[in-house]
């Protein structure tokens, strides 16, 4: 089929979409496909594959894109049904409903037995089709059928369920694979994904289709994320009874930043009472341009997600949605809240892909999952646009995978079958399958969470730490409450991408200005922008000051200088403690400067 032909075949088979499909059309074009969604539409009509991968950042249109293609094979009789496969309950039905507003019908209820008359297709879970494979393989051997596997990389959850979706849709006539996300970053192979070997020799997931957060944002169908990180000092007793202090963001050894966290977490302390404080006043802000614009916290488990809603309630004085599991009445306080204007939802991890709420704007990430997958799902939850301009806001701890992740949110990955293995260096990418089970376990059971690493959270603060955008990072260290803090909360809610970027730029600026203007005695805290602030792990400082002796060394054979001497030179120039007590940013500030004085002796 001609690029012609395919056009005005998905044009036909699109002109029944309503204004509001599925809820968030692109602005002016009612009718229309987006972009992205025609071009992948045209090259399935013109390859008419059995199989095809489309990966598309959350927020971009995926459902539409896939309910378009499904309406084009039923109508062309190329199938005679549709079988969705959803994660979760909730989307399930969601599925279902997006479908019927274009006229396609599916069953989210269908269990066994014959579908009735009524129904184009069915609308299942991957635990559905785990329970009961060949239920579903004898419905699509009877009659031809589309296969939509939403969330593709589910289906490697398990062996149980890779093996149920291989056995229940082997003989599908066609199989259409959506992801919206980085693909896990275990081993496990996705059924009906075709991986091919890159010049490593590494088998990677090979997309046939790809639309990432990058091509999104440029063409305004997602909303730039402004991250708002909080640092602060935190204080635990460890399970042999030593109390420990640390400040977020610090290097700390992993076990250590896991306790540093949780105690952050925890509704007792004075962390997340300030920063659910500051996100309600960026949701007002926001809320002057988005009128209803919605807050969400994705909470750990149960007991926090009840305490949070507590500390909302009486830091705005309005009751916040809670939806504590993926069950029919979490389903329904979801739609309500969707539908209404209301300021704060507090939700346990179904958030990741049970939640779909357009108007979801700022964001409160307090679960103490660190993987790239779960990240990126959570964050989608707020980058859906439905107008030009429009921003989405997420409050982060400072702990180094999230900074990492937020900082990398346009990197494009696939699933790779195979690792490689280097020496001593890991690959940050690498969750363990127990942190994969921990992101994906049903909402509502007693994850044992609080037992990984036993400790008594005693107390915490807040401290305003840096804003990350588009790759870069802004501000200085500012007390909650402060006009410091106050110049980032009160950024504009509607803002093209650019203007976000110069209006950090001015704010930090003026931040620096006006901290030059005061007496060194009145800085408490550390008064330095973000850039010159890096966040690094325990073993990246490590690495630092060790690279630093081995340039200092290198320069005392080059200048005849003792090591010593070179140190209190280096301290001189670049200012700041003793190696051993350097930060990140000043150990690289006296690696630049050896560099340089090695380079002139040549």
């Amino acid at each position: 089929m001609t690029t012609t032909a395919a056009s005005s075949a998905t044009s036909a088979s699109s002109h029944h979409l309503s204004p509001a499909f599925p809820g968030r059309a692109p602005w002016g074009t009612a009718s229309k496909l987006r972009a992205w969604q025609q071009g992948a539409m045209e090259k399935y009509i013109q390859e008419q594959p059995r199989d095809f991968l489309a990966v598309a950042t959350p927020g971009a249109g995926k459902t539409t894109f896939a309910l378009t293609l499904a309406s084009w094979l039923l109508h062309h009789h190329v199938v005679q049904q549709v079988t969705v496969v959803a994660p979760t309950e909730h989307l399930k039905k969601q599925w279902a409903e997006a479908a019927g507003r274009i006229g396609i019908r599916l069953d989210p209820e269908y269990s066994a037995g014959p579908l009735g008359r009524e129904y184009d297709g069915v609308a299942v879970t991957y635990a559905g089709v785990g329970v009961r494979p060949m239920l579903h393989r004898n419905r699509v051997e009877q009659r031809k059928t589309l296969v939509i596997l939403d969330e593709i990389h589910h289906a490697g959850d398990s062996k149980s369920w890779g093996e149920a979706c291989l056995e229940a849709f082997e003989p599908a006539t066609r199989r259409l694979a959506l992801t919206g996300t980085p693909f896990r970053s275990d081993t496990n192979p996705i059924p009906f994904v075709t991986y091919e070997e890159d010049n490593a020799g590494i088998r990677r997931s090979a997309a046939d289709y790809t639309y990432g957060y990058g091509s999104a944002l440029a063409d305004g169908v997602v909303r730039p994320v402004i991250f708002l990180s909080y640092s602060g000092n935190m204080r635990w007793r460890t399970k042999a009874g030593d109390e420990v202090a640390a400040r977020l963001g610090e290097p700390m050894t992993k076990d250590a930043v896991s306790q540093a966290w949780r105690t952050a977490l925890d509704p007792r302390g004075e962390w997340m009472p300030s920063v659910l404080r500051a996100a309600d006043q960026r949701l007002t802000e926001v809320r002057k341009g988005i009128p209803d614009a919605g807050a969400l916290v994705i909470a750990s488990d149960q007991d926090s997600a009840r305490a949070y809603a507590k500390l909302i309630r009486e830091i705005t004085g309005t009751k916040a949605t809670l939806v504590l599991s993926d069950d029919a009445g979490a389903s329904k306080r979801i739609d309500e809240f969707s539908a209404s204007d209301d300021r704060w939802m507090v939700a346990v991890r179904m958030v990741s892909e049970g939640v779909d709420v357009p108007r979801l704007a700022v964001g409160v990430y307090a679960t103490t999952i660190s993987t790239p997958l779960f990240f990126a799902q959570a964050v989608g939850r707020f980058v859906r646009s439905r107008r030009r301009g429009e921003t989405a806001s997420v409050f982060l701890p400072t702990v180094p995978d999230l900074l990492t992740f937020a900082n990398e949110m346009e990197k494009e990955r696939d699933h790779a079958l195979d690792k490689p293995k280097k020496e001593g260096e890991e690959d940050p990418y690498a969750e363990s399958e127990k942190e994969m089970e921990e992101a994906n376990k049903q909402q509502d059971e007693d994850t044992g969470e609080q037992d990984m690493l036993p400790f008594e959270a005693l107390e915490s603060d807040a401290v305003f730490d840096r804003v990350l955008y588009d790759g870069a990072e802004f501000g200085m260290q500012a007390h909650p409450g402060s006009e410091e803090e106050q110049d980032y909360l009160g950024i504009p809610g509607l803002l093209e991408p650019e203007q976000v970027q110069l209006l950090l730029q001015k704010r930090q600026a003026r931040q620096i200005a006006h901290s030059r203007k005061k007496p060194d005695t009145e800085a408490d805290l550390l008064e330095l922008p973000a850039e010159r602030r890096p966040v690094v792990t325990h073993k990246e400082l490590m690495e630092l000051r060790k690279r630093l002796n081995t340039m200092v060394s290198a320069y005392v054979h080059q200048s005849g200088k003792p090591h010593g001497v070179i140190h209190t030179e280096l301290r001189r120039v670049c200012g700041g403690p003793p190696s051993a007590e350097a930060t990140a940013g000043q150990l690289r500030q006296r690696i630049a400067k050896v560099q340089e004085w090695a380079t002139r002796m040549k």
